[in-house]
């Protein structure tokens, strides 16, 4: 995969592993435009990097992620590269019932449908591009949970089987679809519940999970799994249990 003279799309590019890959990618010679919920937050990323565009986008609503489309269609038609990153992380304790379940942003719709949604929105326009992508970032826990985070991890093991299937289904056109899979990343993803656990490693840098990015996509690694994510994928084939047992405790 050509990795510049793209023009991408991240979801949920104003912080986190988004900014990082608008960043690196915007390095590379790409056409960058980032959508997020927060304005402010989207206009901060323009002060740092002023080539990118953006778009004020709640992925959570299926009307939005439609307007968000018809948006880039008619203002980069040239777009080529869909990077699926908006996320949320949320502990649940199902013993309580519905109570934290209902009370906070709803992983399922931002973490796994809106990923489908936008798919199959682009998939379309993607097709009469002479190259192109779809990025899903997943996560190593997706692999093998952390049961703390039930619905978090289950929409990433969604996310992974999701490009999987989209792969084998694209595997005749000129669309290639890549699977990002990152550790534990020092983002403010999960920085409150880390600090409540007491969890000393905060992670690594966004900036190393957009460089294993950039080069897995050059080298059409489909599976792009960083650092200990790694591990992670590899358990799911060998140690399962073992490690899960590990990571979970007695949670």
């Amino acid at each position: 995969m050509k990795t510049t003279d793209n023009t991408i799309l991240i979801t949920g590019g104003a912080t986190g592993i988004g900014m990082a890959l608008a960043e690196v990618f915007s390095r590379e010679g790409n056409r960058v435009i980032i959508c997020g919920r927060r304005k402010e937050k989207l206009l901060a990323a323009k002060g740092k990097f002023p080539k990118i565009q953006f778009k004020v986008c709640d992925v959570a609503e299926p009307g939005e992620r439609q307007v968000l489309f018809e948006w880039v269609i008619a203002n980069f038609p040239d777009l080529n590269i869909l990077v699926n990153n908006a996320g949320i992380q949320r502990q649940i304790d199902f013993l309580k019932g519905t109570k934290e379940l209902l009370n906070g942003g709803d992983e399922i719709q931002i973490n796994f449908s809106a990923p489908v949604q936008l798919s199959a929105l682009f998939i379309p326009h993607l097709l009469k591009q002479e190259e192109a992508a779809i990025v899903n970032v997943s996560s190593g826990l997706g692999f093998i949970p952390l049961t703390i985070m039930p619905v978090y991890c289950a929409t990433k093991a969604a996310i992974h089987s999701f490009s999987w299937s989209l792969r084998h289904q694209l595997r005749k056109t000129r669309v290639k679809v890549f699977e990002v899979i990152p550790p534990t990343v020092d983002t403010e993803l999960d920085r409150g519940m880390r600090e409540r656990r007491r969890q000393e490693h905060r992670g690594i840098p966004p900036a190393e999970v957009a460089e294993a990015t950039l080069a897995g996509l050059a080298k059409d690694e489909y599976e792009i799994a960083v650092g200990q994510a790694q591990g992670l994928r590899t358990g799911t084939r060998q140690e399962a249990e073992q490690i899960f047992q590990r990571m979970n405790g007695n949670r």
